[in-house]
């Protein structure tokens, strides 16, 4: 039989507690300040790592990974961070991002018309370059104009590059634009030697378009066979592997798997101050399901004063009752390609249309 207690003797000390598993610490939602963290640039993400330049270090990158606190925080290329630990750069290193800093832009795109899932190409560029081929591959003016609302929606300005105009006149596809006030670069008759052997690219090019991004956080975009990676690797000296375009579908080959930010150096090999140029991984489809079909139609700046005359409700299709686009290109507000931008704009439209339906939305026009 079991010896009884009387419980009015007993007392706090009769009382037996366990040790935490956890240990003792109180827990706290006090995190440290960092006041010692320096801001970098993020210049690749790769698998969980991060890639971060230091001001005047371009040449000793620091390798860092989120802190605890940010598991949750998207970080991408072009974002600007503060970092701890270990920022020597040495090899086997690894520091630590505690901040990241608010984001001027933001480049998105989602993978369809149907998708509302934002991906972001890059954050913090200014300027967008749009790479496209007179020829070889096709030009597609979809993908331009999504890129170009892409654009409007962040905020950042478009250039619009045409290369391989020794193939074919970009007379056409410029004058698709020319009631824009659009900035267009397009390659000259002389051809530019690179490194890799590919001859798409001609020297003042090149020239031209390191003195115009002087100053300045340039993204590239295009599909792959463009020779995107072939200007970057002549603008920078970088060797970005370079590929051509497939003879049976008419497309490049992915060759850029990540996005990737680089310094753009100046004439005497040092890097250019607050100059950086992003080369993106070729993409073929530009989805916008993020973007409210209102402001899609205000990217389309030579077709956008037509929407006084809508009717409420209008949804700019061409079944639509009393749409006033198709007044104001009749008349010749939106120039000679006004009946063509009309027609894509339509096109962009009843995809999303064909999405919030449930029906397939194809994100490449």
């Amino acid at each position: 039989m079991g010896r009884r207690v009387d419980p009015s003797a007993w007392d706090e000390s009769d009382v037996r507690v366990r040790p935490s598993k956890r240990g003792t610490r109180p827990r706290t939602k006090e995190r440290p300040k960092h006041a010692d963290a320096q801001t970098g640039l993020v210049t690749t993400v790769d698998r969980g790592r991060y890639t971060v330049v230091l001001p005047g270090r371009t040449d000793a990158p620091v390798t860092a990974m989120r802190a605890r606190e940010l598991r949750r925080t998207p970080i991408a290329t072009g974002d600007r961070v503060d970092v701890v630990g270990d920022l020597s750069g040495d090899e086997g290193t690894l520091g630590r991002i505690v901040r990241v800093r608010e984001r001027d832009t933001v480049l998105r795109r989602s993978a369809d018309d149907s998708d509302e899932v934002e991906r972001v190409v890059v954050a913090n560029a200014d300027t967008l370059v749009v790479m496209v081929a007179a020829a070889n591959p096709e030009p597609r003016t979809g993908f331009i104009d999504r890129a170009l609302v892409a654009c409007y929606d962040a905020g950042i300005h478009p250039v619009l590059l045409i290369t391989k105009t020794d193939l074919r006149d970009p007379a056409d596809l410029v004058a698709h634009y020319e009631a824009l006030d659009l900035e267009v670069m397009t390659s000259g008759a002389a051809r530019f030697e690179a490194a890799s052997g590919d001859t798409d690219l001609d020297g003042g090019l090149v020239d031209r378009v390191a003195d115009r991004l002087a100053g300045h956080t340039a993204a590239f975009v295009g599909p792959s066979g463009v020779g995107k990676s072939t200007l970057l690797n002549a603008l920078t000296g970088a060797e970005r592997a370079t590929g051509h375009v497939n003879a049976v579908t008419g497309r490049g080959r992915h060759t850029s798997s990540s996005a990737l930010a680089m310094p753009l150096p100046g004439p005497d090999g040092d890097p250019l101050p607050d100059t950086w140029v992003m080369d993106t991984p070729g993409i073929r489809s530009f989805g916008l399901g993020w973007v409210e079909p209102d402001r899609v139609v205000e990217a389309f700046e030579d077709l956008a004063g037509a929407l006084a005359d809508c009717p409420r409700g209008c949804t700019h299709l061409a079944d639509s009752p009393g749409c006033g686009l198709d007044a104001w290109v009749t008349q010749g507000h939106a120039g000679d390609a006004g009946p063509a931008r009309l027609a894509s704009l339509r096109r962009l439209l009843g995809n999303r249309t064909a999405a919030e339906a449930g029906g397939s939305a194809s994100s490449e026009d």
